[in-house]
């Protein structure tokens, strides 16, 4: 059976001018996809060429501070091989969209919307982006390190909460930050 670097190195023979030299750490194998609109084609590759028949997760990060803000992550796996391969991407901010892989695995469908509902980064050509955990009409994205740990306060009495929630200030702040982790470490801190 191939290993992940053996199956990472097949994919990025396939699309050299996309992907970085993969990055093995303890076992697992990152592929960085340069351009975020060709994220479909790698998967669609991955998925028919490689064997990788699951996606497991997608997820996003966000790098608030930096550009470009955000970075989506996806988590395949392939069970006639048995091996896992991360595939990364970057979407700016000014953009924050990237192309659905709902047409490749059926289960993007739910992850995408998550992570448009909680960071706000949209997918082209998803059957159905609406949000999956918030309501409909919310207008912020809680998961965006420049939402507030406080929270916001809403108009809509009897649908969420009416004062300002969830965590009302504390005890513990993680400070947005591009400092190091000492630094971002949640800490008890006084609100200004």
């Amino acid at each position: 059976m191939p290993t992940p670097l053996e199956l990472a190195n097949q994919l990025r023979d396939k699309f050299p001018e996309l992907l970085s030299e993969p990055a093995a750490f303890r076992g697992e194998v990152t592929l960085v996809v340069a351009d975020a609109e060709r994220i479909t084609d790698v998967c669609r590759w991955a998925k028919s060429e490689l064997g990788f028949d699951l996606l497991l997760d997608l997820s996003s990060v966000d790098n608030y501070g930096d550009d470009p803000r955000w970075t989506v992550v996806y988590e395949l796996y392939g069970l006639a091989h048995r091996s896992h391969l991360r595939l990364k991407t970057n979407v700016t901010e000014e953009k924050s969209e990237l192309p659905t892989v709902s047409t490749v695995w059926r289960t993007a469908d739910w992850h995408e919307r998550e992570a448009y509902d909680m960071m706000g980064i949209r997918f082209s050509g998803h059957p159905d982006l609406r949000r999956i955990l918030m309501w409909d009409g919310y207008p912020y994205f809680p998961l965006r390190k420049d939402f507030p740990l406080a929270g916001k306060p809403t108009e809509l009495p009897e649908v969420a909460f009416t004062r300002t929630a969830p965590l009302e200030g504390g005890p513990f702040i993680t400070p947005a930050s591009t400092e190091g982790s000492i630094q971002r470490e949640p800490r008890s801190r006084t609100l200004e």
